[in-house]
């Protein structure tokens, strides 16, 4: 078992590559994706999110006001609350998951998707150092990450200047949040420029994977 971080700042595209290392037969588990199955009504963390906020960040069917929430953990910069209730607990479920995965697959390549593989403090003694043997970092110059962001905000739609540089302005002020490249470069096994095409990030992933797999053969 290859236990793999992949990690990325906002629009950074590590989901795309993500998806390009699942296709070669990675086990893929998304914090994002463990995290928003976690703030569902009904659940702990979305409970302990409900406390800590209040009413404002729920809406009338009860889920969570995703948008709302957001401005409270980047506007108010209250950011640290919301991680302290969310980081553990997604850690802990990714950690059950990749021990599934060992134990049907020893020889796997498990790999977790996250922005926030440096920046979060929770995960116990030493942090990440103890959760991966490998990390990866897919980068991109910081005016092509909130380029992708304002797209994916949008969904399609056509914005106004004034919509426009308020979501630029709101990329920027979560990049700020986050460690820049350089310095996850330097903690990380493996780098992916992708500042390019889709193709040519394909390219990198198709190089590095049968490493991937080499030493996840080796530790098996």
């Amino acid at each position: 078992m290859l236990r793999v971080g992949l990690t990325g700042g906002l629009g950074s595209g590590k989901t795309t590559a993500a998806r390009m290392f699942a296709a070669h037969g990675a086990y893929i588990f998304s914090a994002d994706e463990i995290g928003r199955e976690m703030m569902q009504p009904g659940q702990a963390v979305y409970a302990a999110i409900v406390e800590k906020f209040g009413p404002a960040v729920v809406r009338g069917d009860k889920s969570l006001d995703r948008a709302a929430l957001a401005r409270f953990a980047f506007g108010e910069r209250r950011i640290e609350e919301l991680n302290a209730i969310v980081h553990p607990a997604v850690i802990a479920r990714q950690a059950a998951l990749i021990a599934e995965t060992a134990a049907r697959e020893p020889d796997a390549v498990a790999m977790v998707e996250s922005a926030l593989i440096f920046e979060t403090k929770y995960g116990g003694g030493d942090g990440w150092h103890t959760r991966f043997d490998k990390v990866i970092l897919v980068r991109a110059s910081e005016d092509i990450k909130i380029a992708r962001f304002v797209a994916r905000a949008a969904e399609g739609k056509t914005l106004s200047n004034e919509e426009r540089q308020g979501l630029e302005a709101e990329g920027r002020r979560r990049l700020a949040q986050q460690i820049d490249d350089d310095r996850k470069a330097a903690q990380c096994d493996y780098v992916l420029t992708n500042d390019g095409t889709t193709a040519e990030l394909q390219r990198q992933v198709d190089v590095l994977w049968p490493l991937l797999k080499a030493a996840a053969h080796t530790q098996a």
